[in-house]
């Protein structure tokens, strides 16, 4: 995730019209984006999230 920061903050400068979204895998946002400390991070950054099944390769929801 701190990388991801560290790359929003960059397209902010070079492209702030473009949105970033994280992608993240089905199991990974079951596990370790349900933690509490992580959903509050979330929120107070305002991430953008894809959720998506590797195994059908299609995309289960969009977190804005």
């Amino acid at each position: 995730m701190g990388q991801c920061f560290n790359y929003k903050i960059a397209l902010e400068i070079q492209e702030p019209e473009r949105v970033l979204y994280l992608a993240v895998p089905l199991g990974t946002y079951s596990s370790f984006f349900a933690l509490q400390f992580i959903q509050i991070v979330i929120q107070r950054t305002q991430l953008k999230l894809i959720v998506y099944d590797p195994v059908n390769e299609v995309i289960v929801e969009w977190k804005n």
